[in-house]
């Protein structure tokens, strides 16, 4: 009996030291993003994995995967092994507006992932292309109710930030305007570029170049204050649509059922990249404020947000395909 004791303890002591051995992360971490290359969530994936990978020693791997508004990024997460290798990007469409716009979905975005952090939040802007007639939000509501169903504009995709931003200001300004969504921003900017699409309501981190180079006019900014990237252009209440603010957020989440320790040591390592000056700087560049916080807290958040976008779809009467 003593000598079964004896083995017994050894067991136990060798598997702690194999435990020890391998702590999290011992091998590179996949983090998804829900949207194409040069979308706002892919910048903001790479902005802050690059760092997560030094202070992590491990590589941690941004992996696009476009498509469906963000639910086909959010299904993998969502399905993936429960163990921190697997992490996506988060934003409001996949985790919110899409369960509240299809009667049916792949996963369920309450139950299946666990959240980690709010990243950052950045405002939307609401830009044109430099063909169309008008200078002014006054002038473009005045267009698109002159030519009604004649006029259309681009989102990154349906359920997106930049979707809700659209039909915000198509309940508030009382306008018929086709939503054209596409699969990310790179699309939707060069269809707008291009003419095929006259207006288009985006963050800023895709468009910025593009608004430099003259190729897109930014005419407001869905926010309640002038952003210091374009401080010329007027905010939605300034001009003369207000209750049309909509920013947009950026988080990450895991796999419900994730170990809490791996979970804790993520946040842990967010919150390490985000206190970076350097990545403060690369987010700020792209008009994204880093907003870290903590778990329980991205939780609540995602439990009001929607509650109050419910309480928006009901008044603009927009139901569920």
């Amino acid at each position: 009996m003593y000598l079964n004791a004896i083995f017994g303890l050894g067991l136990l002591l060798a598997a702690n030291i194999g435990f020890a051995a391998d702590p999290y992360p011992s091998k590179p971490v996949t983090l998804v993003s829900t949207f194409a290359a040069g979308s706002s969530i892919d910048i903001i994936a790479r902005i802050v994995a690059k760092p997560m990978s030094e202070s992590m020693g491990q590589q941690v791997v941004v992996d696009d995967k476009p498509g469906a508004g963000g639910d086909i990024a959010t299904n993998f997460v969502a399905k993936a092994a429960k163990d921190g290798y697997t992490l996506g990007m988060a934003s409001v469409g996949p985790l919110i507006v899409n369960p509240l716009l299809r009667k049916k979905m792949p996963y369920d975005a309450a139950q299946d992932l666990a959240p980690i952090s709010l990243i950052g939040r950045g405002p939307n802007a609401i830009l044109i292309n430099p063909s169309l007639p008008v200078k002014t939000l006054a002038e473009l509501i005045s267009y698109i109710k002159a030519h009604p169903g004649k006029v259309s504009y681009a989102s990154a995709g349906v359920g997106t930030s930049g979707h809700l931003a659209g039909e915000l200001f198509k309940y508030l300004s009382k306008t018929d305007i086709l939503h054209v969504p596409y699969k990310g921003n790179s699309e939707a900017v060069t269809d707008v570029i291009g003419g095929r699409v006259q207006v288009l309501f985006s963050g800023l981190p895709p468009v910025l170049p593009m608004v430099e180079a003259g190729k897109l006019r930014a005419i407001a900014m869905a926010d309640s204050t002038r952003s210091p990237l374009m401080p010329a252009v007027p905010t939605v209440s300034e001009a003369g649509l207000p209750g049309a603010e909509s920013g947009a957020w950026y988080g990450m989440v895991a796999p419900a059922g994730t170990p809490s320790e791996v979970l804790e040591r993520v946040h842990k390592e967010l919150g390490r990249a985000l206190e970076r000056p350097d990545v403060r700087q690369q987010l700020s560049k792209i008009g994204v404020d880093t907003a870290f916080i903590p778990q329980a807290e991205f939780a609540s958040m995602l439990k009001s947000e929607t509650v109050k976008l419910q309480q928006l779809f009901k008044a603009a009467n927009i139901q569920p395909e």
